[in-house]
């Protein structure tokens, strides 16, 4: 049986990481790969929070309900995108992959033996002003395969044609 080549993208819902995750379905689908789509999530850190919180208040979410919105979002986000014109017609096969943690640690782990690693430029980190966001540049520097590093499309304008906003799509 051929083994399949493995194209990670990390995806939090954000317009970046939809973006990163159609790059990501077009260059597997190109490749003969298949995709995993990785959505991290961090955990409330309060030890012993079990004891304590009724005290003061509702009880967070419990990590396991955590994962689970977490894993419903992620593959709702594939479903969405993978439905989207601009994505190859031919889909790969995807993996929704969920894990506790850092995002760029998530993924610097999950691109261990990957062909490629592909994410957003920026997610849902505050900073617009900067060009890419501390996970994306913490993958560029750090990742044990190649990484694309795709940025979401911009807004249209009043006077810009709509078949220039296709046209700058579809990459």
């Amino acid at each position: 049986m051929e083994e399949r080549g493995r194209v990670v993208v990390g995806i939090d819902g954000s317009p970046g990481s939809r973006a990163a995750l159609a790059y990501a379905l077009r260059d597997a689908a190109r490749r003969g790969a298949a995709v995993e789509a990785v959505a991290a999530f961090t955990p409330p850190d309060y030890p012993g929070y079990e004891t304590w919180a009724p005290l003061y208040g509702p009880i967070p979410v419990p990590v396991d309900q955590m994962r689970d919105e977490v894993r419903r979002a992620a593959e709702r986000t594939v479903q969405e995108v993978t439905g989207e014109p601009a994505v190859a017609t031919t889909v790969p096969p995807v993996t929704v992959r969920v894990t506790d943690g850092g995002a760029a640690d998530a993924l610097l782990h999950a691109a261990e033996g990957a062909d490629l690693l592909v994410v957003g430029s920026r997610g849902r980190g505050g900073f617009r002003s900067m060009l890419l966001g501390s996970v994306s540049l913490a993958c560029a520097l750090h990742s044990p395969c190649p990484v694309t590093v795709v940025r979401p499309p911009r807004p249209a304008t009043a006077d810009e044609p709509a078949v220039a906003q296709a046209a700058g799509s579809g990459s």
